[in-house]
């Protein structure tokens, strides 16, 4: 019996069996007649204008997808925003970008009139000084209360204050440092476009106002003298302002005052006073802020009493009790001479000295 399908005689000799032929395998889907290139037309058409029977179809033209169009344009955004930001704030990386102003620096050292006056008593010289009144260590390096600048939040203010009051403790209140032992506590707080001069700096020191180690920190000849009370002396201030929107200003002037006496002395040897007053100024985009670090741009310097005659680039070589200072001054200085710092010196006024 033939089925429903097949021909009353039944299929075809040598022809596949279940009704399918050899067209079965090609399947016009939609998507094949709408790319046809040829298009027939309607029996009205036909009837109208004696058109052929039938017409060439235009071209497909095949367009970028929608979603292909939106991500290209959200790519071409972002890369012209980030060049935008990149010129409108731009922000230093560590070792990249613009390079961090160098150090200057200014040493004046300052000449007793008479004799450097001592006791044994390193209280008693405090007590009749002008340091009197000053607070011990680093609770002499008070922060003041913060305020946000337009640009800054308070945070960020705090966090120069308290990166340049490190700083200050670590440069001139450390005993270590202070005595000429180890100085990375002080490198690692500078900007590291800063390091490489602070390293020539005691490595080739020189008097050119950029590489004297007594520019960075407070550190006495350790062949000369010793600490004989830690109870190190402090007052000054800090204030901390905004030098354009993406740069902090903190300007720290700071008096320290030290009690020294000769290296191996008894502990009854008497003991004399020596001040240092440090005026710095820090400088603070948003990476040192992150990081934690300053870049140093000015520190001057008055110390004494210490003698004009001798070169206090490498370390300070404080006239200690009984001294005098020596005759002589600094070198002449030489007016058409490029380069370096003028030759300085002062006189410790008589009042600025303990009376014992």
């Amino acid at each position: 019996m033939a089925g429903p399908a097949d021909p009353p005689g039944g299929a075809p000799e040598g022809a596949p069996g279940g009704g399918e032929d050899e067209y079965r395998s090609v399947v016009f889907d939609e998507t094949f007649v709408r790319a046809a290139r040829l298009q027939e037309f309607s029996a009205q058409e036909r009837i109208t204008d004696h058109a052929p029977a039938v017409r060439r179809r235009p071209p497909r033209h095949r367009g970028l997808s929608r979603q292909v169009l939106v991500l290209v344009v959200l790519i071409a955004v972002a890369f012209g925003t980030a060049i935008y930001m990149g010129v409108r704030h731009p922000s230093r990386a560590p070792g990249a970008g613009e390079a961090a102003e160098p150090l200057r620096m200014t040493m004046i050292p300052l000449a007793p009139e008479g004799k450097v006056p001592g006791t044994p008593d390193s209280e008693r010289l405090y007590d009749h000084s002008p340091a009197a009144q000053f607070r011990i260590g680093a609770q002499g390096v008070t922060l003041p209360a913060s305020r946000r600048t337009a640009h800054f939040s308070d945070g960020q203010v705090v966090t120069a204050l308290i990166t340049a009051k490190d700083y200050i403790v670590r440069s001139a209140l450390d005993p270590e440092v202070l005595t000429g032992g180890e100085t990375r506590s002080v490198r690692v707080l500078l900007g590291v476009d800063q390091q490489d001069q602070f390293d020539r700096s005691f490595t080739r020191p020189a008097p050119d106002g950029r590489h004297a180690p007594t520019g960075w920190l407070v550190r006495f000849d350790p062949s000369r003298a010793e600490l004989a009370d830690r109870r190190i002396r402090v007052q000054g201030t800090l204030q901390a302002s905004e030098a354009d929107s993406g740069t902090l200003e903190v300007t720290a002037d700071h008096t320290s005052v030290y009690a020294l006496r000769p290296v191996g002395a008894d502990p009854g040897a008497r003991v004399s006073l020596f001040t240092v007053r440090r005026e710095l100024h820090f400088r603070f985009d948003r990476e040192d802020l992150r990081l934690h670090q300053a870049q140093l741009v000015v520190s001057s310097v008055q110390a004494g009493p210490l003698s004009c005659a001798e070169d206090s680039t490498g370390y300070l070589r404080p006239l200690l009790a009984g001294d005098t200072a020596k005759e002589g001054g600094p070198a002449g200085t030489d007016p058409y001479a490029t380069g370096g710092t003028p030759a300085l010196c002062g006189s410790l006024a008589a009042e600025a000295q303990p009376r014992v």
